[in-house]
């Protein structure tokens, strides 16, 4: 995804007045040109370089009739530059540049959205102040038709760019690419990653796959790599790590993020010898001010570090003698998806202090790729790729082996580990396993009804400026969704009634927990736990009870969801009571499914039974 197309070039142009305009303009030197008559093929060393060309050399360029409206001339024409891409691999992929850095992931989500099923959104860090996506379709048609509306799509003053990039899935299986004895490949970010053994995929210990990442103070980072990279050398050798310093994020910023990729036990070794020598450099420099240790961990994976009313982050700090904070949600944007922990004490104590939080962060990594493995299972068909449940819209599954996600790509220079299926969160609400593919629903779904319960104050920020949200959220999920009326002034909750299939109710309540997460409705150290009432026929509501509790208990022993079936409940005039089901959103999700289930089976018994009943007199005779 590195070659250039630099087109209507002029006859008399050579391949050292291209390598001057590069070197004019400040692009990095291209690893190869091939001159052509009239045309150009142009090799950059990595992504973010081909997108700063592209930025740099057309101001903007119209895709289906290529077009530039920022002039770059060269010898008398002006050139035309985007990524050179075969029409066979043309297909469901395309990327968006030029996205305003303040975007909500919400907005973005429900603008691709009106184009087609969106499978996949990833972010690409770039040098460049605004943000770049690429995103994955459905289908090469709905691709199409989002390249002709987005392409020069305004908003607020930014004015989007779009281009197909490279869509291997759609190139015959003869063409596709193949990888160096070794297990080498090229330098693309989309490239494979070798694993331990060298060959393509090869599994990965589940402990590799969740990298520290911290903030270091810019004026360390020479310390840290060292003369000629031999302390940072060191530093990887002794620790068996892969230490990135991402010296290139954020030019100008007081810190630059730094990911540890080894075991537990090499990435606090990692931190540990890092701190050590910021300490060392801090003495020789006569820094007075202490270094604080600066973690850094994806919004989503938070509260649980944090713990009901605090008490885990309060254990750690009179565990390990240090002060914890954490940096505000007001930080987050679609370009900051994560958040700083912050560690004050002795070098010692905030060694102690990284290896909990790091503890409680892979717990709770560990706890949503079971609970997302385990939903995918409970809904046949449902698509996680294309959920973009909170407002970072992240993807969280570990692409699946087959077609569509063989293996992890390489992960680029300066990349954000949350925003790229390199990552241990490789999308952490992305890629289904393929068992959540193959097994597609032959027949229409059945239309489900879910009252959920959300803080009345909430109910502006659902809604949206003339119901603006509230409409992009049921086109976005299938659903219909409506706000019942207060009973009273005074009610501390409303009523949210959600109709769809189970996909679509996925959809429509991962979004609604992840709105009040974002707008603040539950502070920092909460959850986002939401009661949601589901009708069962009262001749199920035995069943999912069971023997002495038996079956509500395992419900909840199963789901971490608190399951109530209100005793003398008055069946409604369709025979049907309520079941309460409160908690976060993955355990509301997967106790939902199970007495879904529970209801299917009570239907399927009575079926059986009044066919039964229909055939025996027929028998009798």
């Amino acid at each position: 995804m590195n070659k250039l197309y630099v087109g209507n070039l002029s006859p008399s142009v050579t391949v050292e007045d291209l390598k001057q305009l590069f070197g004019e303009r400040k692009l990095p030197v291209a690893d190869q040109v091939l001159l052509k008559s009239g045309y150009a093929f142009v090799d950059f060393p990595d992504q973010n370089s081909a997108i700063k060309a592209i930025e740099t050399l057309s101001a903007n360029v119209t895709l289906s009739t290529f077009v530039p409206t920022g002039k770059v001339e060269l010898h008398g024409k002006v050139i035309e530059v985007d990524y050179s891409v075969p029409k066979k691999l043309r297909s469901r992929k395309i990327q968006i540049r030029n996205i305003p850095p303040h975007l909500q992931w919400e907005v973005l989500d429900g603008l691709l959205a009106q184009y087609g099923t969106v499978e996949n959104v990833e972010q690409v860090n770039t040098d460049t102040e605004t943000a770049v996506v690429n995103v994955t379709y459905a289908t090469k048609e709905e691709a199409k038709v989002a390249i002709e509306k987005l392409t020069g799509h305004q908003f607020d003053d930014y004015s989007f760019k779009v281009s197909y990039i490279v869509d291997m899935d759609a190139a015959p299986p003869d063409h596709a690419p193949r990888t160096r004895r070794g297990g080498r490949s090229s330098r693309d970010q989309g490239a494979s990653q070798p694993g331990p053994s060298g060959d393509f995929g090869a599994p990965r210990p589940r402990q590799h796959d969740f990298p520290l990442r911290m903030l270091v103070p810019t004026q360390f980072v020479g310390a840290i790599i060292g003369k000629e990279g031999l302390t940072i050398k060191n530093v990887t050798k002794q620790t068996q790590s892969k230490v990135d310093i991402h010296r290139k994020e954020n030019a100008g910023a007081a810190e630059k993020p730094i990911t540890i990729h080894s075991t537990p036990e090499g990435c606090s070794s990692a931190c540990r010898m890092i701190l050590d020598i910021m300490q060392k450099e801090a003495n020789e420099t006569k820094t007075t001010e202490d270094i604080p240790l600066k973690i850094l961990a994806h919004n989503s994976l938070v509260g649980r570090l944090i713990g009901k009313e605090g008490r885990n982050l309060k254990k750690i700090e009179e565990e390990t003698g240090t002060k914890i904070t954490i940096s505000s949600l007001q930080d987050l944007t679609i370009y900051n998806p994560e958040r700083t922990i912050t560690v004050k004490g002795s070098l010692e104590a905030c060694c102690k202090a990284e290896a909990e939080i790091m503890k409680k962060l892979r717990e709770a990594y560990e706890n949503d790729i079971a609970a997302i493995n385990q939903q995918a299972n409970l809904i046949p068909g449902l698509n996680l790729n294309a959920l973009g449940i909170f407002s970072s819209g992240l993807p969280v599954l570990p692409p699946a082996a087959g077609p569509r996600g063989a293996v992890p790509p390489v992960a680029p220079a300066g990349y954000n580990p949350f925003l790229s299926h390199s990552s241990h969160l490789s999308g952490l609400y992305g890629v289904p396993p393929a068992s959540a593919i193959t097994h597609q629903h032959s027949q229409a779904q059945e239309q489900e009804v879910v009252y959920l319960f959300i803080p009345t104050q909430a109910v502006g920020a659902l809604i949206g400026k003339k119901g603006q949200h509230i409409k992009q959220l049921a086109h976005f999920a299938g659903a219909s969704i409506k706000i019942a009326p207060a009973e009273n002034p005074d009610v501390t909750e409303r009523m949210v009634i959600i109709t769809g299939t189970p996909e679509a109710q996925f959809k429509a309540q991962g979004r609604i927990f992840g709105k009040l997460k974002e707008e603040n409705f539950f502070t920092a150290k909460e959850e986002v736990k939401l009661e949601t009432h589901i009708k069962v026929p009262s001749t199920a509501a035995g069943r999912v009870i069971g023997k002495g509790g038996k079956t509500v208990n395992e419900l909840q022993n199963l789901t971490s969801a608190e399951v109530i079936v209100p005793r003398d409940q008055t069946p409604d005039e369709n025979d049907e009571v309520f079941v309460k089901i409160s908690g976060h959103f993955f355990a509301s999700q997967t106790a939902q499914r199970k007495i879904r289930e529970i209801i299917q089976q009570v239907k399927q018994q009575e079926q059986k039974h009044q066919q039964g009943a229909a055939v025996s007199p027929h028998h009798s005779k």
